[in-house]
């Protein structure tokens, strides 16, 4: 049968990783997971308990498209709390995921072919999303020296852009844009008339001063963000965005005809998080250990080019000392160490064969033995 040139983006390597590791758990061995961002804790125990009264309460069907409009007040309250932001909840479209919104906001902003700027390293499912909506994504390698984000001088030779997508902290650098940096990132789309999407799914996950969201900088942006990270619900696929008032409709019609609604179940459970910030906090405080270990034991096991990263829970090595390529090395450190990790070229096509991410996100003492492996791994190799 025909296929669409949309349909061939390229494979997310973390996916392929985790699918080594689970075959190599299917076959007896214990692996340490360091490749998935996904928390080792569950979801609060609120939200858990909110859903079991829900399920024996009624049964849970369609709610409104934008999401159940209690929800999207708690959002909005987040804002005040964490920003001092006073949002309008009807702004708040609730979303399967921060991938729906993704979908959302590509399918609202863009044309088809159109050209859209983002950072490297980065997510690697922006650029497969706006491919498969026949959009070219355009990536700008960003430096070291700016702590791989990107500049207004980066995109300043970047011709003919619709639209800019930023991430703060960022995914594999957990580098954040301080107030400054966000503003004139967002100052020069707007002086060129691009849409600006604000990654914002790790905010709550710092280690010094807050992360800003850009809502505190302009009306005029689309920004995402996910009960997947902070409130450690991944598997729930629950997520949000906040868009222009203008905007409220569009979205409204495309979310009722690609997704009808966000599930009913998780969106209960979210309600219920929102409540739960004292277990929150504490997993907080285990991914700030885990990140003092990693700290220190990464450069012992040999992967001395680090930095240290202000939020989310990755930290991204230059092991260009170790090898050229990323995908084989990310091989044989399961094969040998049984350690999973995520190879630099799921983040950036051009300079990741040079490069690993370490996901920090689980237990203290699977971090503890899985740099333990690393460095008995080394000192084989």
């Amino acid at each position: 049968m025909r296929q669409s040139r949309r349909g061939h983006v390229d494979p997310f390597i973390v996916m392929d990783v985790m699918e080594a590791a689970r075959a190599a758990e299917a076959a007896g061995r214990r692996i340490i997971h360091m490749e998935v961002g996904q928390p080792g804790t569950p979801a609060p125990a609120g939200a858990r308990a909110a859903l079991a009264r829900a399920m024996e309460a009624g049964s849970l069907g369609y709610t409104v498209a934008l999401g159940l409009p209690e929800l999207r007040q708690g959002i909005a309250g987040l804002y005040r709390r964490w920003y001092g932001i006073d949002l309008d909840p009807a702004r708040v479209v609730v979303t399967a995921g921060s991938s729906a919104a993704f979908l959302l906001a590509f399918t609202a902003l863009f044309d088809a072919g159109e050209r859209v700027a983002l950072g490297e390293p980065g997510y690697p499912s922006y650029r497969q999303i706006l491919r498969a909506l026949s959009l070219e994504p355009v990536g700008v390698p960003a430096s070291l020296g700016n702590r791989l984000q990107p500049t207004p001088a980066d995109l300043a030779g970047v011709p003919d852009l619709a639209g800019l997508i930023v991430a703060s902290p960022g995914n594999p650098s957990g580098t954040m844009l301080d107030r400054a940096a966000l503003g004139a990132l967002i100052d020069h789309a707007a002086g060129r008339g691009l849409a600006f999407i604000s990654d914002e799914i790790y905010h709550g996950i710092q280690y010094g001063p807050r992360a800003v969201s850009a809502l505190e900088l302009s009306d005029d942006v689309h920004v995402i963000n996910s009960f997947s990270k902070y409130f450690s619900m991944t598997g729930w696929r629950i997520g949000w965005m906040v868009v222009p008032e203008d905007h409220i409709r569009t979205i409204e019609r495309l979310a009722q005809n690609m997704f009808i609604c966000p599930p009913h179940a998780s969106q209960v459970a979210a309600l219920a998080a929102l409540d739960c910030a004292e277990e929150l906090e504490a997993n907080l405080a285990v991914y700030a250990e885990n990140r003092r270990l990693m700290l220190e034991g990464l450069p012992a096991a040999g992967f001395t080019r680090i930095a240290p990263p202000d939020g989310a829970f990755y930290i991204y090595a230059d092991v260009s000392d170790l090898t050229r390529d990323s995908r084989a090395f990310a091989a044989e450190i399961l094969a040998e160490a049984g350690v999973a990790v995520t190879p630099g070229l799921d983040f950036d096509p051009l300079r990741g064969g040079r490069t690993l991410r370490f996901t920090y996100a689980r237990a203290t003492a699977d971090i503890a033995e899985g740099l333990a492996r690393l460095a008995a791994f080394a000192n084989r190799r």
